[in-house]
C-alpha cells in the first residue's frame, strides 16, 4: 500500500530524468507497486476470418479474452480498458466481476486506429503509459508485460518485444504520445507511430513465441490451443452459408 503522504503523481513517466531520479522512481515502483501503466485489450472486431468469434472461443479452462486478461494482470497492470464492439454484451457479461473499464468502439468494421483512440480515452489520467494487446494473443507470457513495464521504467517510451528478431504484441507506449493515439492513420495504425519516432523505439528480445502467434484462422486457433494447452480445441459446429456465418461470428 502506499503510505498517505506519498502522492501518486509525483512518479510519473518523466519527471525524474536524472539518474538519481530515475533510481529513486524506480524503487518507490517496486517497493510500492505504482507502476502507472495501463494496458488497452483490443476486442471490438468481429473476427470475420476466423468463422468464430475470438474473444469468447474456450481456450484452456478460460476464455480467450480472460486468458488475455490473466497474463495482463499478472504482468503487474491494475488498470486495464478493454474495447468492446462486436457482440459487446456479451463479452461484458462473460467478464462480470473482472476489475476492468469497458470501451465501446461502435463500428466494429472500422480499423484498429479507431479502437486505440477509443481505449485512449477511457484510460484513467493519473496513467503515464499504456500496453496496447490484441485479443488474439492468449498465450502470452505474464513475464513479457512486466519486462516491457520494467523497460518502461528506465526510460524507454516505445517497446516492441521481439522473438528471434520478430517483432510482436503487446506493445508499450508512453503517454506523452497520447495526442498521436488519438489521431492514428487509418490505413498505418500503430506502425505509423512508431515509424514517426524510430529514435525513440527500443526493440527488447523476450523468451516466448507467443507474442508473435495470433489467431487469424481457425486452423491457428486449433493449432496454438494444442500448443499452449496439450488438449485439442473443442469444435464447434461450422456455418455453411453467409447467413448462418453471420450468426455464428
Amino acid at each position: 500500500m502506499v503510505p498517505p503522504k506519498v502522492k501518486l503523481c509525483d512518479f510519473g513517466a518523466h519527471s525524474m530524468p536524472d539518474t538519481a531520479g530515475l533510481q529513486q522512481r524506480t524503487a518507490l515502483w517496486l517497493t510500492f507497486g505504482v507502476n502507472r501503466v495501463a494496458a488497452i485489450l483490443l476486442a471490438a472486431g468481429q473476427s470475420r476470418r476466423m468463422g468464430a468469434f475470438k474473444p469468447l472461443l474456450p481456450f484452456g479452462d478460460k476464455t480467450v479474452i480472460e486468458k488475455c486478461l490473466d497474463y495482463l494482470e499478472q504482468g503487474g497492470v491494475e488498470t486495464i480498458v478493454v474495447v468492446l464492439g462486436h457482440r459487446a454484451d456479451e463479452v461484458r457479461e462473460k467478464l462480470t466481476g473482472r476489475s476492468v473499464i469497458f470501451a465501446l468502439n461502435p463500428d466494429p468494421n472500422s480499423e484498429m486506429g479507431a479502437s486505440i483512440a477509443a481505449g485512449v480515452k477511457a484510460v484513467p489520467e493519473e496513467c503515464k503509459a499504456t500496453l496496447i494487446a490484441l485479443v488474439d494473443h492468449p498465450a502470452v507470457p505474464a513475464t513479457v508485460v512486466s519486462t516491457l513495464i520494467q523497460n518502461w521504467q528506465q526510460g524507454s517510451r516505445l517497446i516492441i518485444p521481439t522473438w528471434n528478431g520478430r517483432g510482436g504484441h503487446p506493445v508499450l507506449v508512453d503517454l506523452h504520445f497520447k495526442p498521436e493515439l488519438l489521431n492514428l492513420d487509418a490505413s498505418g495504425g500503430l506502425r505509423t507511430l512508431f515509424d514517426a519516432h524510430q529514435t525513440e523505439v527500443e526493440r527488447v528480445p523476450v523468451d516466448s513465441p507467443f507474442i508473435a502467434r495470433d489467431m487469424d484462422t481457425w486452423d491457428d486457433y486449433l493449432t496454438l490451443h494444442h500448443e499452449v494447452t496439450g488438449k485439442p480445441a473443442p469444435e464447434p459446429p461450422r456455418p455453411r452459408t453467409n447467413e448462418t456465418l453471420d450468426a455464428f461470428i
